[in-house]
């Protein structure tokens, strides 16, 4: 492996389609290494617009637009860090000779829910929940029928929950399918209406495929889901040993018929010793925050080394939580209050992600703290982000 200086003739140079929080994460890690960073969102001013060397605003699922960035800067390594972008084109790019993380067929298949449930259910042959597609409010009532109440509503392509409800009432049953139609990204009105599964809890199991390394698993990651998103999360999340190994079996088979080099985010459903598929994305996760206080290599790191053809050292070092803040209201350039306060709990840091607009529940930022146990280190964790107040005129 060699990499070059940025900004000169011979740099090592990634795209990164998608510049929210975690971009901004990766692309310091990469930085860090010396790679040069070109960031593309659909805002300005985006997380990780603010570190990269430069920056493009464009709608992110025009084709035409995407590609006239990837011809014009010539990447190494085109790095989609979103669902909400078109797939079809990074398969053609891929077919052009781009190298695409961890590939193409991946980010396709897991924007997807249609792709991915079916590669997992019927082609791999995982264990999954029940499911239905419908593309009319008539199919979706007659899934939901079917499949018996309560059921998980979700948009076929969506991201962070956005459209997600469980419906546990007939009442409901309606207006879950005007949310998810609302709430979608990508062309469609596809819902998927799947079985909810009663479990102990869920996981996040980071999984990474390596060029030499083969499967690497990181501990697993407990979290809490507010309204289909990302509110919690902890590492470990104790479980038995019998569950972990079927959970590292489905991740891995997953991955495998996903393919490419990097990390993947494997949610899983646990009760007992029986584990359920539930989603997966191919880059690191928001639940895997976490890892920036409790692993030796973050999954940021991890994901880089991975797709460089790097040894990867995975390490738990310490018990750790995050616990995310977020806003109330809409408005442009937040202020943010309470900082001493927070980091005054001991073992506890901040991550705030710079978004230069809030809209009410949009994630802001996350502490983070580690502890002797999970209990402590999430208590740590929630009351530092109680701390924090996101202000705005």
């Amino acid at each position: 492996m060699r990499i070059g200086t940025p900004l000169s003739f011979n740099r090592t140079k990634m795209v990164l389609l998608g510049s929210g929080e975690l971009g901004k994460e990766f692309a310091i890690e990469a930085m860090r290494m010396g790679i040069e960073i070109v960031a593309v969102d659909s805002y300005q001013f985006a997380p990780a617009q603010q570190v990269a060397h430069s920056y493009y605003v464009i709608d992110m699922k025009n084709p035409e637009a995407i590609k006239n960035i990837i011809y014009r800067e010539k990447p190494d390594f085109i790095v989609p860090e979103i669902e909400a972008i078109n797939t079809d084109v990074l398969l053609e790019l891929e077919e052009e000779g781009f190298t695409v993380v961890p590939c193409a067929k991946a980010v396709k298949y897991t924007m997807d829910r249609i792709g991915i449930r079916r590669l997992a259910a019927e082609e791999v042959g995982l264990k999954t929940s029940g499911y239905r597609f419908a593309s009319t409010l008539e199919e979706y009532k007659k899934a939901v029928k079917e499949l018996g109440l309560p059921v998980v509503v979700k948009p076929v392509m969506s991201s962070s929950g956005k459209g997600q409800t469980v419906v546990n009432e007939e009442k409901d049953v309606e207006r879950a399918w005007y949310y998810a139609q609302e709430n979608a990204r990508g062309k469609g009105s596809q819902v998927i209406i799947e079985e909810f599964i009663d479990f102990d809890f869920e996981i996040t199991l980071l999984t990474v495929r390596t060029k030499t390394q083969g499967t690497l698993f990181c501990e697993p990651i407990g979290h809490i889901q507010v309204e289909g998103d990302y509110w919690e999360s902890w590492q470990p999340q104790a479980m038995s040993h019998i569950a972990l190994e079927k959970a590292k079996q489905i991740a891995k088979k997953i991955t495998d018929a996903l393919g490419g080099f990097g990390i993947f985010g494997c949610e899983l459903f646990v009760k007992d010793d029986e584990v359920w598929f539930n989603e997966i994305s191919p880059r690191p996760h928001d639940t895997g925050m976490v890892t920036m206080v409790s692993q030796d290599m973050s999954e940021f790191e991890i994901h880089l080394r991975a797709i460089l053809g790097l040894p990867i050292d995975i390490k738990l070092i310490k018990t750790g939580a995050s616990y995310c803040f977020h806003a109330d209201r809409w408005g442009v350039a937040p202020v943010y209050e309470g900082i001493e306060e927070a980091l005054s709990i001991p073992d506890t840091k901040i991550r705030i992600f710079g978004k230069p607009t809030t809209r009410p529940k949009r994630r802001m930022g996350v502490a983070l703290a580690t502890g002797h146990t999970v209990e402590e280190a999430r208590d740590k964790a929630k009351r530092a982000a109680k701390a924090i107040k996101v202000l705005v005129q």
